[in-house]
């Protein structure tokens, strides 16, 4: 039976799952027509477990902890059929994935699973993914997802496992937005980051030494109890405009318009106001290059202060913009990478200590994930949407994500019942948020 040694980053997302906050990257894609099940059945052998070894292999602590060829793999097991009650639309899927966030995935399977929904909003059908993060960090769960889909505007060629060892998604990819959160692919930035990292005590000295995040009522002790939530579709070209002309990214946009709705759920709940810290996965890995076979993690976190004390909306987002703009050009995320494979290498009750450390500087986790501008379909079917979650650790109770795709974004949250129970309410406050701030053109683009 044949073995490898996980990678100590990925043991330590392996060793991180809690009953309150499970380490799987949850995704879901929604279509308008059913997807033949053969045919999804090819896909995945295919382009999933066939490229990927870990889709095949199980996680076993034996002396170490270790990848294990499992020798009686069997595709079957990791896919689910499911019916929603009626009227199968986006309420019930969202209440359906829930659920699902606080079941554990199968230690003795490879650690991942498929929940194939059918019908879903009236003639379409949508698939639901969990994989555990010890296979790979969120950005290339996101790319081996994408993988299984084709472009129909190009010819996309796919190669041979043993030629790219991974899909290089250069047609599925073509067009990526480029001001999500991360590492620009530029080989150069990332060289000068990295050596900026080594020797940078300054961003050390930040990660480690920053306080715990301000109390407010989104903190506490996680239940366990999950709710999830995704936006209508957004036009990207509309936010792009309204940035371009106020002088910022489509990423300052949207988590200005996220910060102040943070801020709205504050004031309703009588809760104090504080800005506060989201963790914000940092990409470590080239965007343009192909996936390795072996997949895994290789991202760090930085702490993003988001503006909620600020109260105006114009100079929320020149706020937003400059704290973002600071990000960008800071080591912390590769600083952050080197204290992963440390913490992967600790005893547990040492990980533990470090995880809840790290957790309570932050009051959630917030992702950026870019998709192709164009349709995509998957075994012939067209791509409606699509969304999905990194998981939140220690006693973290709020996860953000925002994925773009085909002209569009959506928005989901991901959240502890216990800490924020009107999720709802929520989303509704950042849609109303971001909807004043775009028609608030003339007091944003005022002179400063």
């Amino acid at each position: 039976m044949t073995r490898h040694r996980m990678a100590p980053a990925d043991a330590a997302w392996l060793r991180m799952d809690r009953p309150t906050n499970l380490m799987v990257v949850n995704s879901v894609m929604w279509f308008e027509e059913p997807i033949d099940a053969i045919s999804l059945r090819k896909v995945l052998q295919e382009r999933l477990v066939d490229r990927f070894p870990r889709f095949r292999q199980r996680a076993v602590e034996d002396h170490g902890v270790w990848w294990e060829d499992a020798v009686d793999f069997d595709l079957e097991e990791h896919l689910h059929a499911v019916q929603l009650p009626a009227p199968a639309g986006r309420t019930e899927l969202e209440e359906f994935v829930a659920r699902q966030l606080s079941m554990p995935l199968d230690r003795a399977r490879p650690l991942w699973d498929l929940y194939v929904v059918e019908p879903y909003a009236g003639s379409g059908c949508a698939l639901f993914f969990r994989m555990h993060h010890a296979i790979a960090d969120g950005i290339a769960l996101a790319r081996v997802l994408l993988s299984l889909t084709d472009d129909p505007a190009e010819e996309v060629q796919i190669a041979e496992p043993a030629e790219e060892h991974g899909l290089s998604l250069i047609g599925a990819l073509d067009g990526m937005w480029h001001e999500a959160i991360g590492l620009a692919t530029h080989p150069l930035r990332a060289a000068t980051l990295a050596q900026a990292a080594v020797s940078d005590a300054t961003a050390l000295a930040k990660l480690v030494l920053i306080p715990a995040d301000h109390h407010t009522a989104l903190r506490g002790t996680a239940g366990g109890e999950k709710a999830v939530v995704w936006s209508e579709p957004i036009a990207l070209s509309r936010i792009k405009d309204f940035g371009h002309q106020a002088g910022a990214t489509v990423n300052d946009v949207l988590l200005a318009a996220v910060a102040g709705a943070l801020r709205t759920h504050l004031v309703r709940r009588r809760s104090p106001v504080h800005d506060i810290r989201a963790i914000v996965p940092f990409n470590l890995r080239a965007l343009d290059r192909p996936l390795p076979a072996e997949l895994g993690n290789k991202f760090g976190l930085v702490y993003l202060s988001l503006p909620l004390t600020t109260a105006r909306r114009d100079h929320r987002l020149r706020e937003m913009s400059r704290r973002m703009t600071a990000i960008k050009h800071s080591a912390e995320g590769f600083v952050a990478y080197g204290i992963l494979e440390l913490i992967g290498l600790a005893p547990a009750a040492v990980e533990n200590l470090a995880i809840d450390v790290f957790a309570s500087k932050g009051t959630g986790v917030m992702t950026n994930v870019p998709g192709p501008r164009r349709t995509v379909t998957l075994a012939g079917v067209p791509l409606r949407g699509t969304i999905g979650w990194v998981p939140t650790s220690g006693e973290l109770g709020l996860g953000v994500a925002i994925f773009s795709y085909n002209g569009e974004v959506t928005v989901g949250l991901c959240v502890d019942r216990a800490l924020v129970p009107d999720v709802k309410e929520l989303l509704a406050d950042f849609t109303t948020e971001l909807e004043e701030l775009l028609s608030s053109a003339a007091q944003v683009l005022s002179p400063r």
